[in-house]
């Protein structure tokens, strides 16, 4: 038995040509009816069906298609914003016509939620972008103004006492200093941003590295009595493929920060292990104050810094970690953290390692 084709009533299946044929079907039947009836003769009803019927549907389908359809045609100019190419020209006058209006919605709707979704991520960069600035004026304003109460301080009379004088240079050179730093590494940044940062890739064994780290920032480290140390069963030389430099600078942000925020008489603890073939993972651990879940995903952020200690009052940049960041990723590798508050933190990174011969 057959059945009937119902998918012309569906609602979500409407075209200009199916309200078109609907309607002409509608009132052809109608006033056939009605002529049949009034003139007792079948072929009346029959002339005045095709008569109706033909007139019905050219006259539906040309008000549906020129007038409805070019609302919709100046909503596609409106979500294109844009002059229309030869393209999308015949797609508006040969295709658009043929589309079912649920089609058209559909499409605006997920024009809509496209948009909802930039607009979102403008307010996010926006707040970001505040956010840094803000980050950047105090960074700036910091040092700037200590200096400026030093030399303001001397110019009123303090350089006559040599003690005085001797104390407020200095400290007018570190803050000096450090705003040469926090320059230094914004250009860093943006020359890694940029891709204007060359690598030099070479082969080196990343163990002589870390022991070379580590010899570096001896000052600091023996004064918190921290031993640093590449994990026991890691001490097998392993040799990379990459910027030997500029992974130095990564290791140097890592192991510093962690001889600033461990404990006294701790220990940082380089690890080193082949995750396959082509890849191998270092990771630096610190046994200190550690970071909440809340910020772990924020830390690689210009000047982001996070409660529990990591305070402008500890020193450095607040760039660190961002130029570890782009270093590692500018290899075409990753770098991520993990941590506990009051047990410590680990930093990890992988590079390519250089295949070992047979």
């Amino acid at each position: 038995m057959n059945t009937v084709d119902c998918s012309m009533f569906d609602s979500k299946n409407y075209s200009p040509q199916k309200i078109a044929l609907f309607s002409a079907s509608t009132i052809g039947l109608l006033a056939s009816m009605i002529g049949g009836w009034t003139s007792k003769s079948l072929v009346a009803a029959l002339i005045i069906l095709v008569i109706i019927f033909g007139f019905t549907f050219w006259v539906v389908r040309f008000l549906v298609e020129k007038f409805v359809h070019r609302q919709i045609k100046l909503i596609y100019k409106f979500i294109n914003q844009t002059k229309a190419s030869k393209r999308e020209e015949f797609f508006q006058k040969k295709v658009l016509p043929m589309q079912r209006l649920v089609d058209v919605g559909e499409e605006v709707l997920q024009w809509a939620d496209q948009r909802k979704a930039e607009m979102e991520l403008l307010e996010k960069n926006e707040a970001f972008r505040k956010e840094f600035l803000q980050n950047l004026s105090h960074e700036f304003k910091t040092p700037a103004f200590a200096i400026q109460g030093y030399l303001e301080t001397l110019l009123a009379g303090a350089m006559d006492n040599p003690e005085v004088s001797h104390k407020f240079l200095t400290n007018a050179y570190k803050n000096t200093e450090r705003l040469i730093n926090l320059i230094s590494d914004l250009d860093e940044i943006t020359r890694l941003e940029s891709g204007k940062q060359e690598l030099h890739y070479q082969n080196f064994i990343i163990q002589d590295l870390i022991n070379d780290v580590y010899e570096s920032l001896t000052i600091k480290s023996v004064a918190k009595n921290i031993h640093c140390q590449i994990k026991k069963g890691c001490e097998q030389p392993i040799r990379v493929y990459a910027d030997k430099e500029k992974i130095r600078q990564v290791l140097i942000n890592l192991v510093d920060n962690a001889i600033k925020y461990g404990n006294q008489e701790g220990k940082v603890e380089a690890s080193i292990y082949k995750t396959d073939d082509k890849t191998i993972l270092v990771e630096i651990t610190d046994d200190g104050i550690g970071i909440a879940e809340e910020h772990i995903s924020r830390i690689f952020e210009r000047f982001y810094r996070t409660d529990y200690g990591r305070s402008r009052n500890i020193g450095g940049t607040g760039l660190g970690l961002a130029i570890c960041k782009h270093i590692i990723e500018a290899h075409g590798q990753f770098i991520q953290a993990r941590s506990t508050p009051g047990i410590g933190t680990t930093f990890g990174f992988t590079l390519n390692k250089i295949k070992e011969q047979v």
